[in-house]
């Protein structure tokens, strides 16, 4: 059990540096600009895009999602190398998701740049695909399908992470799962705050136009 927590703990640990390089922050240094200070202030892929473009953004989102995909990975290789087959079982697919975990926290708040990052969202999306592709693929219908109809990014992003472990407890996933689902869903959510104020009040950006003020 100690070794276990030992290496929970270095999963963390390495998550979390993963993703606190901020794709957004790091892209809009190569461009000569802080991101935070520009459009929205959020160091993400949309803001990414109303501030330098299309190109920056594809870079954002390749960045995001790759260091989803080495934290899962990296988390699973570690905490899968514990020799008691009883407690691998118990932990299957454990290490993935708490190295998932630490990297959208880091990307939120990373420690490489005065813990002011994004909102995870897309990183968040790279997490849920190596949880379980198939309901990342629901997930990400349903984000396509709200953000057609009313142009809103933020409101897709928001009732995704909403719908993420309700959709994994009717789909049957186990209740490890379920739980990281709702930890993973709650830090989407909380960094979405000042657009749920905005999305009630009516000034929120639809996708295409300039920032509301």
């Amino acid at each position: 059990m100690g070794l276990f927590l030992i290496k929970i703990l270095l999963v963390i640990i390495i998550g979390y540096l993963l993703g606190s390089l901020n794709t957004s922050i790091v892209v809009g240094k190569i461009y000569g600009t802080d991101i935070r200070k520009h459009g929205s202030g959020n160091a993400g892929m949309t803001n990414t895009l109303r501030t330098l473009g299309k190109t920056a953004a594809v870079l954002v989102i390749i960045g995001d999602i790759i260091k989803g995909v080495l934290s899962y990975i990296i988390g699973n290789l570690i905490i899968t190398s514990i020799p008691d087959d009883s407690i691998k079982l118990y932990i299957s697919g454990m290490g993935g998701m708490v190295g998932g975990i630490a990297a959208i926290a880091g990307h939120n708040w990373p420690i490489y740049f005065g813990f002011k990052g994004g909102k995870g969202i897309l990183t968040s999306f790279s997490v849920v695909m190596m949880m379980d592709w198939k309901l990342g693929l629901i997930l990400l219908g349903l984000f396509v399908i709200i953000v057609a109809i009313t142009r809103y990014v933020s409101l897709g992003s928001i009732l995704a992470c909403v719908a993420f472990p309700i959709a994994a407890a009717i789909k049957g996933n186990g209740l490890v799962f379920i739980i990281f689902a709702a930890i993973l869903s709650i830090l989407a959510i909380a960094r979405h705050n000042g657009n749920i104020k905005r999305l009630l009040n009516g000034t929120e950006s639809k996708i295409g136009e300039k920032k509301k003020v």
